[in-house]
């Protein structure tokens, strides 16, 4: 596909997929509250050319619709990778013939790899001492702690082997020389710098904007640890990635890159970093990271400058996840034998939520394969893990959802796992980077006929019930800080009420969960299962025995960060510039 984000610019123009915003626009929050009013509306990706501050375009809300990213990428990394999948049992043992009959596919990966090139557009321009404040980067939310380069495509090498990672860290702008360097827990940059660090050594970090989309989506892909993000960025453009080498620098720069940052990380230095507004739809706090010191700078003599703006879902990473799911799903019955289907859900910020079906052949084996999945890259940091043997379109979160809880029994289906690591981005746990995992299994026959509407009258201290799909019912009340033990006295006092309900989410307004989305949005980054789940039990030595119902209090707790909303004046700037940003 394309090459460089100039060739994406281009197809969308003719499309009619973005739209160039001649009027000038501050990228301090006026361009990210554009940006998330034209994605709710599904609307154009966005050109920004007169941008205050910065004599760079912005582009944003590349992706935004599931149409942009098969722009982007097409269908056929998935077409190639469906086929190899189905085609790789018959080839054993290996015979011309059969290699030939498979020709289309086998060639399409043997396209994939990196390749030297002479020179390239990333060399226009070379700065020894250019000064970051320059960037037009964004600042998202109001309590943000200060501008963010939000699509950073950061290349490292592991200091001993040499093995590579891209990855994507948000980099908050220190000054004109400094960023943060965003390396969460299990992230394959933060393991090459705490490998040169336990050896007292600098790491060189190149950061790349723009260049090949597929760059982007390589890098937040939760790829096999063996497989390295640039050849799959290759496999997703279907051809190889040039690269220059410059003699200065640790690291090749790819050829097509709109700017590439060079510099280090030193050991042991770090800096608070924060607050930022995340895909989580919450502000992350401010902690401390590694610092990105920058020695040189490269770029396009016209440059342009991709960013994105997170948030509440649905924001573009929804649209990236989604194709990248439909693109690895074949992949992970390889990976892992038995696990037939994995999902993971956008709308919980990914790491929050999975859903697998699985293979059970003998006592419990699903209980392995769950294990297997929690063991499996960025897959470690799973919050809550639901497993099924009933084949289901996972996609379909509803019917999925009533297939578990109709075969649900909590005395042999619940499995809360204390004192995990827990995504760094998710405070529901009581302190940062830790946690709690949960796994509920359903499996064989139902064991109930799922209830759909309660008609077991009003309950004390709740003014609002509400089904969500069989099974599973909604509640609200008084808040957390009003009566944090809400959920332990329901059970107690009204368990007889919610005996037909195998699940009970107890939440602050039952009356906002309208769809699916704001039903996973508020539920599943609101709890963490060690201390926000409830049951009876029985424990018989170390057997723990749930009884239902189960409830999970999805209540906003006070020490969780803030939800996401745009300052009203800001929204009211906006409003009033809306027919001059989009006249033609």
């Amino acid at each position: 596909m394309h090459a460089s984000l100039r060739s994406l610019l281009r197809l969308l123009q003719q499309e009619k997929e973005i739209v160039e915003i001649r009027a000038e626009v501050d990228p301090c929050l006026e361009m990210a509250e554009i940006h998330r009013r034209v994605i709710d509306q599904g609307g154009p990706a966005l050109l920004f050319t007169r941008v205050k501050g910065s004599r760079f375009p912005v582009v944003t809300n590349l992706f935004g619709t599931r149409r942009r990213v098969e722009l982007a990428l097409g269908t056929r990394p998935e077409e190639l990778v469906h086929k190899a999948v189905h085609a790789l049992p018959g080839l054993l043992p290996l015979k011309p013939g059969k290699l030939w009959r498979e020709r289309d596919w086998i060639f399409g990966f043997a396209k994939a790899g990196m390749k030297r090139v002479p020179s390239g557009p990333v060399l226009d321009v070379r700065h020894t001492d250019f000064n970051l404040l320059e960037l037009p980067a964004l600042t998202g939310w109001q309590e943000d702690g200060g501008p963010f380069v939000t699509l950073p495509l950061v290349y490292t090498e592991h200091p001993d082997s040499k093995e590579h990672n891209l990855g994507m860290y948000r980099m908050q702008i220190f000054g004109p020389k400094q960023t943060g360097m965003h390396w969460q827990i299990h992230k394959g940059g933060g393991f090459h710098y705490h490998a040169a660090e336990q050896q007292g050594k600098e790491l060189p970090v190149t950061v790349f904007l723009g260049g090949p989309p597929a760059l982007i989506l390589a890098a937040i892909a939760p790829l096999p640890e063996m497989l390295p993000e640039l050849l799959f960025a290759s496999f997703l453009m279907g051809d190889k990635l040039g690269r220059v080498e410059v003699e200065t620098q640790a690291h090749a720069l790819i050829a097509q890159a709109e700017f590439a940052l060079c510099g280090r990380v030193l050991p042991g230095v770090r800096r608070p970093e924060g607050p930022f507004g995340d895909h989580y739809g919450y502000y992350s706090w401010v902690h401390d990271f590694p610092v990105f010191d920058v020695q040189q700078v490269y770029h396009r003599k016209d440059a342009v400058y991709p960013a994105t703006v997170v948030g509440k879902p649905r924001q573009e990473d929804y649209f990236i996840g989604e194709y990248l799911q439909k693109v690895l799903a074949p992949l992970f019955p390889l990976v892992m034998p038995g696990v037939q289907d994995l999902w993971t859900y956008a709308e919980t910020g990914f790491h929050a939520l999975a859903g697998a079906i699985v293979r059970e052949s003998y006592h419990r084996e699903a209980l392995a394969h769950a294990f297997r999945i929690l063991g499996e890259g960025q897959l470690t940091l799973t919050k809550f893990l639901l497993v099924s043997d009933v084949p289901a379109d996972l996609q379909e979160f509803n019917s999925f959802f009533e297939n578990i809880l109709a075969r649900f029994d909590p005395a042999r289906d619940l499995l809360i796992i204390n004192d995990t690591s827990m995504d760094t981005l998710d405070y529901t746990g009581r302190s940062f980077n830790r946690g709690s995992k949960a796994v509920i299994t359903g499996l064989g026959q139902p064991v109930r006929q799922l209830a759909r509407q309660y008609a077991a009258g009003p309950i004390a201290g709740i003014d609002k019930i509400k089904p969500y799909c069989g099974g599973c019912l909604i509640l609200s009340g008084t808040s957390f800080s009003q009566e944090p033990e809400l959920g332990s006295r329901l059970l107690q006092q009204a368990g007889g009420q919610l005996e037909e309900w195998p699940l009970v989410i107890l939440v602050d307004d039952a009356g906002q969960i309208e769809d699916r989305t704001s039903f996973l949005w508020t539920v599943f980054t609101r709890f963490d299962p060690a201390n926000d789940i409830y049951a009876a039990a029985e424990t018989a030595r170390n057997k723990i025995r749930y009884r239902g119902p189960v409830l999970i209090d999805a209540r906003m707790k006070p020490w969780y960060p803030a939800e996401l909303a745009p300052r009203q004046d800001l929204v009211e700037q906006v409003d009033r510039r809306w027919e001059e940003l989009f006249r033609m």
